[in-house]
């Protein structure tokens, strides 16, 4: 099975100064929050989305949702511009 993929890409900040990650699939997103030091219940949320979706039982857009909430909370999130 390939990525399943979400549009628009959520962009999150990176251990890098400068440099933002744009994620637009459910694998990018899942890998993306496993290397993430704050962890609350929006980010458990988006990481059961993710095990949701390579189930089938959610769509890619609905992890994109929790992801971003996940990126708000954990003051990951960077404006798409």
């Amino acid at each position: 099975m390939g990525p399943l993929w979400f549009s628009p890409p959520v962009y999150v900040k990176t251990k890098r100064p400068g440099i933002r990650n744009g994620v637009s699939h459910v694998e990018g997103t899942a890998e993306e929050l496993m290397g993430w030091d704050t962890k609350g219940p929006k980010w458990t949320k988006a990481v059961q989305s993710c095990v949701d979706a390579f189930e089938g039982t959610v769509s890619p857009q609905e992890v994109r949702e929790a992801f971003e909430a996940a990126a708000r909370e954990a003051n990951m999130y960077l404006s798409p511009e």
